[in-house]
């Protein structure tokens, strides 16, 4: 039997959020059920603490929502990208596991696909965006040289907030972008972006509601330097598939 498609397609990536992901699948399919939307829920859980047992288990009674994942910490960007492939909904986005960004904040991004947006993504930066808890000071001024760095490295300036974990596509853009997509860490957002970017997508930046988790897992130095190693990668991929990107974006 061939799958229905979604209205929305919702892949949650996390690794270690057993204590966080029954609530955050159980609100996002309370909140779509209300709206009137049709929601496939896919998991991306890597990680041994249960997480993906969990989600399995109300997987087994509940068809909204598959579940993928590996013992392994393989990345975020990997999971995301894995997710994309699988996914069903006309729109297709992804959201923190740990529920940073209130899942009703999506009555923000769906107007703006009306409007003829293809990308449409949460941002922390705006004027109108409500931060209920900051980050500490040392992350807020860590977030201001990455931005300064991420800019002069990639030339990608369109969004003022590239990190924030709430990103929606039309599916079409959403499978184009991520089929060229490569970066598995932390950085596959400024990737995915930079791409949407140069093949032409309409992108659209919306404040949304968040909170910081206190999430003392990152690494700052080991990570800093993975995720500066990366950037360059991003630069570098860019440019060498750039002509391939504006044929494509001829084509549109």
């Amino acid at each position: 039997m061939a799958q229905m498609s979604a209205d929305v397609s919702l892949i949650l990536p996390a690794f270690n959020e057993a204590a966080t992901i029954a609530n955050t699948i159980q609100e996002a399919i309370a909140y779509f059920h209300s709206r009137g939307l049709c929601l496939e829920i896919i998991v991306a859980a890597d990680g041994t603490d249960g997480t993906r047992e969990l989600a399995q288990k109300m997987a087994a009674k509940n068809p909204l929502l598959r579940v993928i994942g590996d013992p392994g910490r393989l990345g975020k960007g990997r999971a995301v990208r894995q997710g994309v492939a699988l996914a069903s909904g006309v729109i297709i986005g992804y959201a923190d596991a740990d529920n940073k960004v209130p899942v009703t904040e999506f009555d923000k991004i769906q107007p703006w696909f009306s409007a003829g947006c293809d990308v449409v993504i949460g941002s922390r930066a705006l004027e109108r965006s409500e931060i209920l808890r900051r980050q500490p000071l040392y992350r807020r001024l860590g977030a201001r040289i990455f931005a300064m760095a991420m800019q002069n490295i990639t030339g990608l300036r369109c969004v003022a907030d590239t990190q924030c974990g709430f990103k929606f596509y039309r599916k079409d853009a959403a499978r184009r972008i991520f089929g060229a997509q490569r970066i598995d860490g932390y950085m596959f957002d400024v990737e995915v972006l930079a791409l949407a970017e140069s093949l032409g997508y309409r992108i659209k930046e919306v404040p949304i509601q968040w909170r910081d988790d206190g999430d003392s897992r990152l690494q700052l130095v080991r990570g800093n330097v993975r995720n500066a190693i990366d950037l360059f990668r991003i630069r570098a991929s860019l440019r060498a598939i750039s002509p391939a990107l504006e044929a494509a974006s001829a084509d549109r």
